[in-house]
């Protein structure tokens, strides 16, 4: 049986010291709260592109800033500094908080994003909890990428699950019963879903070959997913622009590999095996033979990185 740690401390720690709230804050109704965290997996750049392009395009103020000092670790990851001659100048603080910002119908909605908290998991889920009380938030979203062995000119996937099974419309997934590591968006889902609260949670399946790269692809699907979830509607031009310009990038390298079109070609045929159900047991048939994903990846990362160089 699962052991609930959080009964008891709250007596002993005050969740509401993990943040702050801004001033002159507005009276919000019913807003959905729209969250990710980096340093989990995100395959694509998923939720971090996702996020860093409604940050980018909408108009947006914080409303609450989380205590970095208490839920970071620095040396597990270090701000960068900058020095200049003879002192420093300037630091990168890292910065976890919520915005405030809308869509294009108008609609307000909150942001929660920055660095994954490496310690206080249950004190931050807790804290993240009175905020969600605060704001009146009717459902918490959160999105990633995960590799998934598939072809980048198929659909990409989406595996959706949600604290309740009405929220996603009883969509199949293709995962049973698993045990994988923890992050803090799935504690939140987890916890708040114990005390009642509506949350969803979409999973980008990206192609495995591209999950160390940014792939604007999975950050349009996984912004559809959450207009598709919530009824909110964000400007998505600038990130479809991006998207169809990788892709291009990616089939210029393919035309001009041999082994990569041999590859894909490989690849789409046993994911189209699979999808229609003649292949059960794996995702990729092992009938003809084809690069690893590793090796496919570090073709790509080679591109990848000789088309940044290029452009920058």
């Amino acid at each position: 049986m699962e052991q609930d740690f959080t009964k008891g401390w709250e007596n002993v720690f005050d969740p509401t010291d993990l943040y702050r709230l801004g001033g002159d804050l507005p009276e919000l109704t019913d807003p959905v709260l729209l969250y990710h965290f980096e340093g989990f997996v995100d395959a694509g750049g998923a939720g971090r592109l996702a996020l860093g392009h409604l940050l980018a395009e909408l108009e947006h103020r914080v409303v609450a800033t989380f205590d970095v000092d208490r839920l970071l670790d620095y040396r597990s990851r270090r701000p960068i500094m900058t020095f200049d001659t003879d002192r420093w100048v300037s630091i990168d603080a890292p910065e976890l908080s919520v915005r405030l910002a809308h869509d294009v119908t108008g609609t307000p909605f909150l942001i929660m994003s920055g660095p994954e908290p490496d310690r206080e998991w249950e004190l931050f889920t807790e804290a993240v909890d009175r905020l969600v009380t605060h704001f009146g938030v009717s459902k918490l979203v959160t999105v990633h990428g995960i590799p998934m062995a598939m072809p980048h000119t198929r659909p990409l996937g989406v595996t959706a699950h949600a604290t309740r099974p009405e929220l996603i419309g009883g969509q199949s997934s293709s995962f049973g019963r698993v045990q994988v590591p923890g992050s803090v968006a799935a504690m939140i889902e987890l916890r708040l879903g114990a005390k009642g609260r509506d949350a969803i949670g979409y999973a980008i399946h990206v192609p495995h070959y591209l999950a160390q790269a940014e792939y604007p692809q999975a950050a349009v699907a996984a912004l559809e997913a959450v207009t598709k979830g919530t009824g909110l509607v964000f400007p998505t031009d600038s990130l479809r622009e991006a998207a169809e310009k990788t892709t291009a990038e990616i089939e210029e390298q393919i035309r001009s590999s041999a082994e990569l079109s041999t590859a894909i070609s490989g690849l789409e045929q046993q994911y189209d095996a699979f999808a229609a159900g003649s292949e059960r047991e794996n995702l990729i048939a092992e009938a003809t033979p084809m690069p690893t994903g590793d090796e496919l990846a570090a073709q790509f990362e080679r591109f990848l990185a000789e088309r940044d160089e290029r452009d920058g």
